[in-house]
């Protein structure tokens, strides 16, 4: 008999029986609740949260091997006080969402999902010099509010696009100015100068509400705003009153405050492709992070240290 351990159930479509090999594995649903008993591993969803009560309930848990890059759906405290290593899956998923970014930002610029609404809804009447002008990337400046993988990925796709990169992070990061001529500058000039503005940080207490009524008033009448990062960087409403009022260009997001709910404002203003949280959706790096999740629990069981630890 193999160690048992839960693993969220949607993976399996993505694991091959070798990956599993010495494991007793229970398929846990999205919907389940997390079951209590001699578990030794988890392998669970960021949809899925993993706090005190959980960790308490698995007594013998000895990792958490979360596939996804973010980890915030687990009490990583929680975890550390009791022993439970935490993990994540970073890496593997950078091209795929730097990819989904630009599809944001292009939908965005050349007003594709109010176009594809016009022909399937059968009002398109033919071409006229005045339908739907977008707006062209070259000469404009993208503002990345933070620069690790993913925003460097998205900055370096903007090369070809002829776009001047500008950039916030704790630390420079020379490699990346040196290959695409990003600067670094203060947050107030980012959101300033910006034309379109990516947002690229994990969720922190000084991050939760980063675009807010204050911060959109800074920005450019016509800036696009795209999030593929954290949902509460947002402030919804204000950000929906903003498009209402036409003091910003539009809006792409994949990622929301509370999914799978969306502010209903948000929902219906105007300007906005609104995605369903697809940013890793492509089948390769969905193996590759449930490969990797399952790699670190295999590691950890064996007595060998983990392959991407959140902590320690």
């Amino acid at each position: 008999m193999g160690h048992l351990v839960l693993v969220a159930a949607e993976l399996q479509p993505f694991l091959a029986p070798d990956q599993l090999a010495g494991l007793d594995v229970t398929w846990l649903p999205a919907g389940a609740p997390t079951p209590t008993g001699d578990f030794v591993a988890l392998v669970p969803l960021l949809s899925r949260w993993v706090g005190g009560t959980e960790l308490k309930h698995l007594p013998k848990l000895k990792i958490v091997a979360n596939c996804a890059v973010g980890h915030d759906n687990v009490d990583v405290v929680a975890a550390e006080l009791r022993g439970v290593m935490v993990t994540n899956t970073p890496d593997v998923l950078t091209d795929a969402t730097a990819d989904l970014a630009w599809a944001l930002i292009l939908a965005c610029a050349r007003r594709v999902v109010e176009g594809t609404e016009l022909v399937k809804g059968g009002t398109w009447t033919g071409w006229h010099p005045e339908l739907l002008l977008g707006i062209e990337l070259r000469g404009r400046t993208l503002g990345l509010l933070g620069a690790g993988r993913i925003g460097q990925a998205v900055g370096r796709r903007a090369v070809p696009f002829g776009m001047r990169i500008l950039y916030t992070a704790r630390q420079p990061r020379p490699d990346f100015e040196h290959d695409t001529g990003a600067v670094r500058v203060e947050r107030s000039r980012l959101f300033t100068e910006s034309d379109v503005l990516s947002l690229h940080v994990p969720s922190l207490p000084e991050t939760k509400g980063v675009i807010n009524a204050e911060t959109l008033a800074r920005m450019k009448p016509t800036a696009i705003l795209i999030n593929t990062a954290r949902g509460d960087l947002i402030r919804e409403e204000a950000l929906a009153l903003a498009l209402e009022e036409g003091r910003l260009g539009a809006a792409g997001l994949d990622v929301y405050l509370e999914e799978p709910r969306i502010h209903p404002r948000l929902r219906a203003a105007p300007r906005t492709v609104l995605l369903p949280h697809i940013g890793s959706a492509t089948r390769e790096t969905r193996r590759q992070m449930a490969a990797m999740a399952v790699a670190n629990l295999q590691a950890v069981l064996k007595g060998d240290p983990p392959l991407t630890p959140v902590f320690g």
